[in-house]
């Protein structure tokens, strides 16, 4: 590749993860909103957990990658009762936590209060975030436009059945579905780390 060739997405975000980051935990939080999605779409699950592959090919050490997953069949329309979100709020409240990491920001809450207190606390602790588009920095302008807009959508479709429904089919993927793109994502090789694990 020349200097004068554009970067690939997924190859300019390596570099928003520093040692500052690399010294403390990556959390991959995994969510379904009721039991019967964790009984159907094993597929969306199956990618979330893979998640602990990217975390390991942006340079993170297999033991210092942290899987929350006790929310599994809660909905995010709300932190109460999900304990594994107020978990994930506390770690990032001591400074563990370098990285949080979801399938799609959904996963993480559907609801702006909530979403937009993790951001704030991200922002303040140094924690990034990512999904299978990319990796955010929340004290980044652009960055945080972003995951604001991201949250917005997310608790829009709490309101809107229809576009709830796309978006869960988006992410539960399949054989040869829509789904494969963000599997694809996530298997794309970061800047300067190595070619990450793929997903078996």
């Amino acid at each position: 590749m020349t200097s004068g060739t554009a970067l690939l997405p997924w190859q300019r975000l390596g570099g928003k993860v520093s040692d500052r980051q690399l010294e403390r935990l990556a959390v991959v939080y995994v969510r379904q909103s009721t039991r019967q999605q964790v009984l159907d779409h094993g597929e969306s699950t199956r990618l979330q957990y893979g998640l602990v592959e990217r975390a390991v090919a942006l340079g993170w050490q297999t033991s210092r990658v942290l899987v929350i997953d006790e929310d599994l069949g809660k909905s995010g329309s709300s932190a109460a009762g999900r304990v594994g979100f107020q978990r994930l709020v506390t770690e990032i409240t001591m400074g563990h936590v370098g990285l949080v990491l979801g399938i799609e920001m959904s996963r993480l809450a559907r609801s702006g209060a909530d979403w937009y207190q993790l951001l704030e606390l991200c922002a303040l602790s140094g924690a990034l975030l990512a999904d299978a588009d990319g990796i955010y920095d929340p004290v980044d302008y652009n960055d945080r436009l972003l995951l604001g807009l991201k949250g917005t959508m997310s608790e829009a479709e709490l309101h809107l059945p229809q576009a709830a429904d796309a978006g869960r089919q988006a992410g539960q993927g399949t054989a040869r579905g829509v789904g494969d793109c963000a599997a694809d994502r996530l298997c794309a090789p970061p800047l300067g780390r190595g070619s990450p694990h793929l997903l078996q």
